[in-house]
């Protein structure tokens, strides 16, 4: 069974529903969970910078009884990498990026069994079909999950976008009538996430 924790992104800006992320990231994987960080949807000059800082966050909102042991994930060992870990966690980020790398791999295979906690972008790979800020339009994930995703919902995301403000309800609809009618949509407000076992 694998666990897929799929977070709507903004966490920067909710500690609270971080740390309730978090600590359903790592729940019941013992004081020494092994997770693998993943900002393959970043520019890889910001891979290090953005591991020190998730790696921080992360150890100040959890149980100080809880040791994480921290890896960074690199395209050519991540196979291994995964193998060698409890946890994965995808950055959010750009999605045409994260999905010209991830889509080299058999995902459904090498992440069977493990903990798999998305945030944004990578959440957004990760299902059918998805609606993106970055875009403002749908696009095909990688369909691990068969679902609809949209990031960042109902948020100001984009407020500085010369093309103005989202129109969710907008996106919304368009996303509802995009592919396969039947998948369920999950349209999650900043901070928020949903888990689903596969």
């Amino acid at each position: 069974m694998t666990k897929y924790i799929l977070n709507s992104g903004g966490l920067k800006d909710n500690p609270e529903k971080a740390t309730l992320f978090f600590q359903e990231i790592i729940k019941d994987l013992g004081v020494e969970p092994r997770i693998l960080s993943c900002f393959f949807a970043e520019k890889r000059e910001n891979w290090e910078e953005k591991f020190e800082k998730y790696k921080a966050s992360f150890n100040k909102l959890i149980d100080k009884k809880i040791k994480p042991k921290f890896d960074l994930a690199f395209p050519d060992e991540f196979v291994e990498q995964v193998k060698n870990n409890d946890i994965i966690t995808f950055s959010g980020g750009d999605d045409y990026l994260l999905l010209c790398w991830l889509k080299q791999y058999n995902l459904l295979e090498i992440l069977q069994g493990k903990v798999v906690a998305t945030s944004s972008a990578s959440s957004n790979i990760l299902s059918q079909c998805f609606w993106t800020c970055d875009w403002r339009k749908c696009f095909n994930g990688l369909g691990i999950l068969p679902i609809k995703f949209i990031s960042h919902y109902k948020s100001e995301f984009g407020s500085n976008d010369p093309r103005g403000l989202i129109d969710w309800d907008k996106a919304y609809k368009e996303l509802s009538e995009y592919g396969d009618k039947t998948l369920p949509i999950h349209a999650l407000e900043e901070g928020d996430f949903v888990v689903i076992e596969k």
